[in-house]
């Protein structure tokens, strides 16, 4: 009986786009469904009962949440192709500790760009520069965060190459001229398939957080 794989999904998610590219790595079909944040669906809220958010993966009837959760378990069910994660126990957890400050800093600080207005966004501005000049010193002339192959702490920070038209455009700065290294493995990123794939179009995210702006009353 072969496997029945639904991910719940909102498609500008950074944090669904890791859900993507994980599937699309292991080479499993899924049903994808489009969820409405200001209407959810009654099959989220049940699947999701304590944080009612997206994304939300289903596999055989059940749910798994939260991105880093559903990529390492995407890695152990699917285990025969594509390991995203290191087989040593040390590696292992220092990918996870790359991710978690990929959550934590790029993520969150990356944010504050955008949710605030233009005047007041500048200590995020510079938090989130710090962050990238930390995140190249970790890459350190390697084609990924992990060596040789893609891995997870790349699959983790990929998905904000959707939204770097978008910190440059509220933040006023450039990415490629300050942070040359973490574009050139952004762009190595996107040559694979599963990725470019899994990624919409920075300039209709940045459309999309440009309306969100106009609801929160910053424009």
């Amino acid at each position: 009986m072969a496997d029945e794989v639904i991910l719940l999904d909102f498609w500008p998610s950074i944090f669904g786009m890791r859900v993507k590219i994980a599937l699309a790595e292991k080479g499993i079909e899924y049903e994808y469904k489009e969820e409405n944040l200001w209407n959810k669906s009654t099959q989220l809220l049940q699947m999701n009962p304590v944080h009612q958010l997206i994304p939300v993966l289903i596999h055989n009837g059940k749910p798994v949440c939260e991105s880093l959760v559903m990529v390492e378990y995407i890695d152990e069910v699917w285990k025969d192709k594509s390991p995203l994660l290191p087989t040593d126990p040390h590696q292992r957890a220092h990918a996870r500790f790359w991710a978690d400050f990929v959550d934590k800093k790029v993520f969150k600080v990356s944010k504050r760009i955008w949710s605030t207005k233009i005047e007041e966004n500048e200590s995020a501005k510079k938090e989130l520069i710090e962050t990238f000049k930390i995140l190249e010193g970790k890459l350190c002339d390697k084609p990924y965060f992990g060596g040789e192959t893609f891995g997870f702490v790349d699959l983790a920070l990929i998905t904000f190459y959707s939204r770097f038209y978008s910190a440059e455009m509220f933040g006023n700065f450039s990415i490629e001229a300050e942070f040359p290294e973490i574009n050139a493995w952004a762009k190595r990123c996107m040559q694979k398939d599963t990725v470019a794939k899994s990624i919409p179009d920075q300039k209709k995210v940045y459309e999309f957080l440009v309306q969100m702006r106009k609801q929160l009353g910053l424009d």
